[in-house]
């Protein structure tokens, strides 16, 4: 399911490369979802990119930590059922990850969003939630961090970089993703956060 996901995504945001029109139909923005009940723009945007880096950079991330994800979740779960929940996961990721914006932006006509950097920090924090310890490697630090560290340090740049408001990144949709990701795995098996918390 992950490489349809990237796959998908990635037909998808070259079209759009040479295609704006394509692209303004399909990024997001709160009002017209809610004005013009435009409702496929919460699902849509997320295969749209602003351009190569953003685009590889999101597909690179979701392609070293989604298959692994998969694989956990039909452990998990059952082959079909941990399918299911994997792309309830990716999905829910995108939704959630607007939410915000969605109602802060709602009456503003110009505001637009696109990629899928929600979604696949909710793959990245379900990561983090069941193999907290795994070392991840963030470039320029030459040497692994612990997934936990990264994930809280994650989360509060993310914050504050949304408090500032002073670059075009969607920090909201990352920190929002991010914490379903972490969440929706325990809403389908509790015990998940005593697996996590027994790691420490």
């Amino acid at each position: 399911m992950t490489y349809i996901f990237i796959a998908i995504t990635t037909l998808v945001s070259i079209a759009c490369f040479s295609r704006h029109d394509l692209a303004h139909k399909l990024q997001f923005n709160a009002w017209q979802i809610k004005h013009q009940k435009q409702y496929w723009r919460a699902f849509s945007y997320a295969l749209v990119h602003g351009g190569w880096a953003h685009l590889l950079v999101n597909m690179l991330v979701l392609f070293s930590f989604g298959r692994n994800i998969e694989f956990a979740f039909t452990q998990l779960f059952g082959d079909a059922k941990g399918l299911l929940f994997y792309g309830l996961l990716y999905v829910g990721g995108i939704i959630f990850s607007t939410l915000f914006d969605y109602i802060k932006q709602q009456n503003n006509i110009y505001y637009n969003a696109v990629g899928a950097s929600g979604a696949v920090s909710a793959v990245l924090f379900a990561s983090i939630l069941l193999f907290p310890k795994s070392g991840l490697i963030v470039f320029p630090i030459p040497i692994p961090i612990p997934a936990f560290i990264f994930g809280i340090l994650y989360l509060i740049y993310s914050a504050y970089m949304a408090k500032k408001g002073i670059d075009n990144v969607g920090h909201t949709a990352h920190f929002s993703g991010a914490v379903f990701g972490f969440l929706f795995p325990i809403l389908l098996k509790p015990d998940l956060i005593q697996h996590f918390l027994a790691k420490f």
